[in-house]
């Protein structure tokens, strides 16, 4: 990939524009130079917040048809630049490219069912005459944006997770600036490209690489009354705090646990366990908020899994991201590899056993399986975001489900089992936003509600649920009819 000389702008209300700084992305695998892109001023930003605000109402009375045509033109766009996209996702995130693909093939997928939910955003009808005195009444129930949205995305899906920010705003008529990762803004100015292709109206959309540093006064413009953001806890809970009077949804990650239950026991059964846990504990670098984390396996299974285990994490190519036979990159940075180097040295030093893995090449981090890991080491109650597996027997089902919930996070689980039972248990009593039987807790379908319980967030992703937050029910109750 070629590297661009002069500063990529940024999109303000729908048009590119430039600011009076820049900022140089690097390729996370080696540090080369990427691009330069061209970085809002404060004044700048303050015209995009009033071009929302000025473009609310036209944005929200836009029909159906116009939201849904812009929507299927993206989604359009994107398949047809899929390569060039998801080498540009490699490049500035350091995902290998087997992943880079199926990152830019879901947000294919994401803009085609915004484009079907706005077509059938229609509300419902309710009877009111159940009762005497309401005879003659029917209710209209609509929804309606609650105004502009300030969607911040994170650096590990560049791509897809601004497009569950984008598609649903779009989708709802509801405006939407959207301000990218620092380390992966590229992917979203793509976006914009495409964006700007269709007849959105103007200040409906901006796409605004600010600092973090610079974000307090967007998180607390009343202007923009709907926050969304995915990221790191303590950032959410700062952005919850400062804006006490929003809707603000938060997706904060988690350190999702698999367990693997006594009565999944034939080798195909543990051959297919091993093989996903090494795969989506690492598929990554471990920089997924439902990257396996944590593993719970009955001991009547524990020692044969085991060894399957760390021969599949072994099996898994590591390397150049751009190489497509490549399973394990780079983490987004140096600084993030030290710390999880950190981490397992502390848990090591706590008495934890290295099976494979437990060392760094720069940015990368060798895929790392621990045993006998120090309840209260940091792999093991913070989230890792890091190719770092912990995993540890059980005595029976009442331990392994209380070992998941033994967490101040609840995304997701996977729960390995044939038995119906037991997945409905699980369904029951694990404290998690979802619960996936016969595979990890990676899983994830981009139309249904994802998002979790306890620290791992508030309010839920998935384009028709993301809907439901961006808007509120308004009612129109009709009188005299004859029903």
């Amino acid at each position: 990939m070629t590297v661009a000389t002069d500063p990529r702008p940024f999109w303000l209300a729908g048009a590119p524009a430039t600011g009076e700084g820049t900022r140089e992305v690097t390729r996370p695998y080696d540090g080369v130079p990427l691009a330069t892109i061209s970085v809002p001023t404060d004044e700048q930003v303050e015209q995009a917040v009033a071009a929302a605000d000025a473009a609310a109402k036209r944005t929200a009375a836009l029909p159906a048809h116009a939201r849904a045509a812009a929507l299927d033109h993206v989604s359009r766009r994107l398949a047809e630049r899929a390569g060039e996209i998801a080498e540009l996702i490699t490049a500035e995130n350091g995902k290998p490219l087997k992943w880079a693909r199926a990152e830019a093939g879901r947000a294919v997928s994401v803009f085609r069912w915004a484009a079907e939910e706005a077509r059938r955003f229609a509300g419902e009808l309710q009877r009111l005459d159940t009762d005497a005195t309401a005879t003659g009444r029917i209710a209209v129930v609509r929804r309606f944006p609650k105004g502009p949205v300030l969607g911040i995305s994170p650096f590990n899906f560049p791509l897809n997770l601004v497009a569950h920010k984008v598609a649903p705003a779009v989708a709802v008529g509801a405006p939407i600036i959207l301000k990218p990762a620092p380390a992966t803004p590229l992917s979203a100015l793509l976006l914009g490209e495409l964006l700007a292709e269709t007849d959105l109206p103007a200040g409906s959309w901006s796409v605004l690489p600010v600092p973090n540093e610079r974000m307090e006064r967007l998180t607390a413009d009343p202007r923009l009354p709907v926050v969304s953001f995915t990221g790191s806890g303590p950032v959410g809970a700062l952005i919850q705090a400062a804006a006490p009077h929003k809707h603000v949804t938060l997706e904060l990650g988690g350190n999702a646990a698999a367990v693997v239950l006594g009565d999944y026991a034939s080798e195909a059964d543990l051959d297919w366990a091993a093989g996903r846990i090494a795969t989506f504990s690492n598929y990554q670098a471990g920089q997924s908020c439902i990257a396996v984390q944590r593993v719970f396996a009955d001991r009547a299974v524990y020692d044969r899994l085991l060894p399957k285990l760390v021969d599949a994490v072994a099996a898994l190519k590591t390397g150049d991201p751009a190489d497509p036979g490549t399973d394990v990159g780079p983490l987004i940075s140096e600084a993030a590899a030290k710390r999880i180097e950190q981490w397992v040295d502390e848990a090591v030093a706590g008495g934890a056993k290295v099976l494979i893995g437990g060392t760094r090449d720069g940015s990368s981090y060798a895929p790392t399986v621990l045993v006998d890991v120090p309840s209260d080491a940091k792999v093991v109650c913070e989230e890792v975001f890091g190719p770092v597996l912990a995993v540890q027997s059980v005595d029976s089902t009442d331990a392994a489900f209380a070992a998941v919930n033994d967490s101040a996070y609840g995304l997701q689980a996977g729960v390995f089992t044939h038995d119906v039972q037991a997945a409905f248990r699980a369904h029951r009593e694990l404290e998690v936003g979802g619960v996936i039987v016969g595979d990890v807790p990676s899983y994830r379908a981009d139309q249904m509600p994802y998002g979790g319980a306890k620290g791992s967030g508030v309010g839920r992703e998935g384009v028709k649920y993301a809907m439901q937050d961006y808007t509120y029910e308004r009612v129109l109750v009709l009188t005299g009819l004859d029903l």
